[in-house]
């Protein structure tokens, strides 16, 4: 049977297809999709887990103890789960063991661009790269018994463009594979000096054996074309840049296409070298494969003319290799309007962002989620962006640079700190922030924004919606008391309606005047849950045009539901779900709350 499958929703099927029994992960764009469809399979057990570090750890646990498992992650959440990869490298599998690494040339939705491919170099892990939906399939199906193969677990890289591209997938049925014994083994599964040391040595046996394997594997594969002038070496979706770049010529252009892609195949990418007269490495963001070419001494065409930076399209590898218009791909007259990113309409976290601009002598210091929005005009109060759970270790930095620094002799007087992180970023690897702030005594001032779901990854549950994967009821976990057992008075932690801008902006004020670590966790769900939709799916704002006197003032929250037009205010109905925030800013109560919450 054929399907038309994304390459995320390729990958879940071949898991399960390939045997998975366990599946962990954390949901980050563009990897959120496989473990959302991962869920769907009965067969395997699978589970959000709180970060990608536990997720590796989960996956890892399940592997030694004889079942076939598998981490997914964003590119970023493989810095989180690098402490347990690495080992893992040493310790190796039982049952066969697949960590996902998404990555997201072109910076998409991450706030870097990293190639995770050096840390197959660096920790010594067997990687694959798939170059369509298909090979999504078939090479993560196969992924699980090449790691009990090589006692080792797998890298498998994707990129944005794969996770979200479609393709035709010949479907196949599940292999069913018992869970292996398990045998206590601490010389191979305790990591101590005096076991680590010999599994160092056998890591460097098993390289050699995956080396051959990539020379004669099925995953690595020339295609010889009629001449051998040109010969191209790609890999993932730079392979099918290259193609379509070169369709024009037909087959008198050869390739060597890269699907086992460490450790490299030094012999098979020396033989096709020796028999084209141009050599091309196309690939996008670091010269990994080019770099190995070269020090095989082979010369080749690469990081000289193809970007460093961003995707690769057919067009950019057809004017940088080519020079040449020629074999244009298809192109619209119609261009898109611009579309800044911006805060959803009856946002919660909008009135809190709204509440903090009123300070002029704050940092706001952010994370990663959809409250890192509020850097945008007209709101401009987040200050830094780090990484996931920085908001308050990063808070806890810039209180304790302002303190050394006393009165400044110029630039901005800061009296205040407040971090901002969302309830999974909390989850995720906030906690342990917090903790430091308290022990360390900084006088830092978190905002927690609780929607209630991670939004910004497509709404996934976490921690706190008191919901598993696949929907079961599960304990939820209470921010208020967590934030207490990190040691924060119960008085300085409180909740807050970030609807009521009255109210709030009170309780802000106390936490702007404490003198020790203090919590406010915002209580309004994320607009776009449809049970929050549902609900207020009757509702919205209105003007009376009559006491509107045109000062713009609700402008100032960032509503898209709000525009000036023909010289005066808007609100689109379609878009509005009645939160008030824009009413409660109008100085003279030209706007109101129109319609009935449905039950």
């Amino acid at each position: 049977m054929k399907e038309i499958m994304t390459g995320n929703e390729a990958i879940a099927r071949g898991a399960w297809e390939g045997g998975c029994h366990v599946a962990a992960a954390y949901p980050g764009t563009p990897s959120s999709e496989i473990l959302e469809n991962v869920s769907q399979y009965k067969e395997i057990d699978s589970e959000w887990s709180t970060n990608e570090k536990v997720a590796v750890e989960v996956a890892s646990g399940a592997s030694l103890g004889g079942a076939r498992a598998l981490a997914a992650m964003k590119h970023v959440g493989l810095n989180v789960a690098a402490d347990p990869i690495f080992t893992m490298s040493y310790i190796g599998v039982n049952g066969g063991l697949v960590v996902i690494t998404a990555d997201d040339p072109g910076f998409f939705s991450s706030q870097n661009e990293q190639d995770n491919r050096w840390y197959a170099l660096h920790a010594k892990l067997p990687m694959l790269e798939p170059s369509d939906s298909q090979e999504c399939l078939d090479f993560i199906r196969d992924a699980f018994e090449l790691s009990e193969r090589f006692d080792a677990p797998f890298l498998f890289r994707v990129t944005t463009r794969i996770c979200h591209s479609k393709t035709i997938v010949e479907l196949g049925e599940r292999t069913e594979v018992p869970i292996k014994p398990y045998d206590r083994d601490p010389k191979k599964c305790v990591m101590q000096p005096s076991s680590a040391k010999p599994r160092r040595y056998f890591i460097e046996t098993r390289e050699k054996d995956m080396r051959e394997f990539s020379n004669n594997c099925k995953y690595n594969r020339v295609e010889w074309g009629s001449e051998r002038k040109i010969g191209i070496i790609a890999n993932g979706v730079s392979y099918q840049h290259a193609r379509e770049a070169f369709e024009d010529m037909g087959d008198s252009v050869s390739f060597l296409k890269l699907g086992f892609t460490y450790p490299l195949p030094d012999k098979l990418i020396e033989k096709f070298a020796s028999e084209v007269e141009t050599l091309y490495v196309v690939e996008e963001n670091e010269p990994y494969i080019e770099n190995f070419t070269r020090q095989l001494g082979i010369k080749c065409v690469g990081r000289e003319k193809l970007p460093a930076v961003d995707e690769l399209n057919a067009g950019i590898v057809r004017g940088a290799l080519r020079g040449s218009e020629s074999a244009k791909g298809y192109s619209v007259d119609v261009v898109s309007p611009p579309r800044p990113p911006v805060l959803c309409p009856g946002c919660s976290h909008r009135g809190i962002a709204f509440a903090l601009s009123k300070y002029k002598d704050i940092v706001v210091s952010g994370d990663i989620g959809c409250y890192t929005l509020a850097v945008m005009p007209p709101l401009n109060v987040t200050d830094s962006v780090i990484c996931m759970g920085a908001s308050i270790s990063a808070g806890s930095g810039f209180s304790k640079a302002f303190r050394k620094a006393g009165e400044p002799a110029s630039g901005k007087k800061v009296n205040k700190v407040f971090g901002m992180i969302g309830d999974s970023t909390f989850f995720h690897s906030g906690i342990t922030g917090l903790i430091n702030a308290v022990v360390n005594k900084s006088p830092v001032a978190l905002c927690i924004v609780d929607n209630r779901i991670t939004a910004m990854t497509g709404h996934q549950e976490n921690p706190g919606t008191g919901r598993t994967i696949s929907g079961e009821p599960t304990q939820r976990i209470d921010l208020v008391s967590l934030c207490v057992a990190c040691g924060v008075k119960p008085e300085n932690v409180r909740k807050i309606d970030p609807y009521d801008l009255k109210s709030m902006e009170k309780d802000i004020k106390d936490a702007y005047n404490a003198d020790e670590v203090s919590v406010l966790i915002t209580t309004q769900p994320c607009a776009l849950i449809k049970d929050v939709q549902r609900k207020r799916a009757n509702v919205h704002c209105a003007v009376d045009q009559n006491l509107c006197i045109k000062c713009k003032g609700c402008m100032r929250v960032g509503c898209p539901a709000l525009s000036f037009r023909d010289g005066h205010i808007e609100i689109e109905r379609s878009m509005c779900n009645g939160c008030t925030i824009c009413a409660q800013v109008c100085p003279k109560g030209a706007i109101s709350q129109v319609g009935e919450f449905n039950d």
